[in-house]
């Protein structure tokens, strides 16, 4: 805005002439950031340090993300994040501090479907879910297999995407109020 404003008083305007073209561009600037025409919000992957909404009744009311099990950009809807419990409800599953790990559920980042339309939340969600190991012994050694399929709480609140169905996340889309 100063850059406009001091190119319009140099060519020969008068202060008032001058500051009055600079104010009614930046209402009709003002009017397109409203309208989202100009700048539009950048939504990201769940990363670390991503406080995320715990929508079960396990006992955690807000995850922050340690690690996404995805890959190196981020966690998205359906995947697996190792969570550490900032705040907890005191006769709750699970308490203030645990490592827990999660299932994202809502994501503010926008996800494709088949269909061409687009999928977003307002807010970042997890369910907690518990850890069942199995005992698989390879050709090389003895490795296990970490199965994250159980939920640690009994209800899922808010809408859980149907997108949950492909991750085999079949559990949580049970448990859940509304599927979107």
């Amino acid at each position: 805005m100063a850059v406009a404003l001091a190119s319009r008083l140099s060519k020969g305007r008068s202060l008032l002439g001058g500051l009055s073209n600079a104010f009614s561009g930046l209402i009709s600037s003002s009017n397109g950031l409203m309208n989202g025409s100009i700048l539009s919000q950048q939504r990201t992957f769940v990363q670390m340090g991503t406080i995320l909404k715990a929508v079960d009744n396990s006992g955690a009311k807000e995850v922050m993300c340690i690690q996404s099990l995805r890959g190196k950009k981020g966690a998205r809807l359906g995947d697996v994040i190792v969570g550490s419990v900032k705040e907890a409800a005191p006769n709750g599953k699970v308490k203030k501090g645990k490592v827990v790990y999660g299932v994202v559920v809502r994501a503010a980042m926008q996800k494709g479907r088949v269909d061409g339309s687009q999928v977003r939340f307002d807010d970042n969600a997890v369910v907690i879910v518990g850890v069942k190991e199995k005992n698989k012994k390879n050709s090389d050694g003895s490795k296990k297999k970490v199965e994250y399929n159980q939920p640690t709480g009994t209800r899922v609140f808010g809408p859980v995407p149907h997108e949950m169905r492909l991750r085999k996340q079949l559990k949580i889309l049970t448990l859940a109020q509304h599927i979107v």
